[in-house]
């Protein structure tokens, strides 16, 4: 298949993908990843790292595997460069997907964040969470 859908996902849906692939967002992901390209900027990497990092994930996975998880990732998103600084989301932290999916033209922004969630769409970006992108 073509991959040719751009999309972006938020932090919390890398994490549970790792965590747990069979869950609604590890579904979801799979879906999205099947038939496009998922999107990061510096930003979007640098916080998953400091996330992943966190020993609250100790009990779960070891700091290597969620080292691995991130040398996996980088084989297959796209970096986006030159990522514009928006401000439209009610949350600042999450203005950073917004302005990611809009310097690399994504279609779509996958999130289980309300605050991302009420914006759909944006621009002429779709903003979905798992079970109704699941659903399309």
């Amino acid at each position: 298949m073509i991959q040719s859908n751009r999309f972006v996902v938020d932090t919390n849906i890398f994490i549970s993908q790792l965590l747990l692939p069979s869950s609604l967002p590890g579904k979801a992901f799979q879906k999205a990843l099947s038939s496009g390209i998922p999107l990061v900027s510096e930003e979007v990497l640098y916080e998953l790292a400091d996330v992943l990092g966190r020993k609250k994930f100790d009990p779960y996975l070891s700091l290597e595997e969620r080292q691995e998880f991130l040398r996996q990732l980088s084989s297959i998103v796209e970096v986006v460069q030159n990522v514009v600084s928006l401000k439209a989301c009610r949350d600042p932290k999450d203005d950073k997907f917004l302005s990611l999916a809009i310097s690399g033209r994504a279609e779509f922004v996958l999130t289980g964040d309300r605050d991302l969630l009420i914006l759909d769409p944006f621009k002429d970006i779709r903003i979905f969470s798992c079970s109704r992108y699941l659903e399309k």
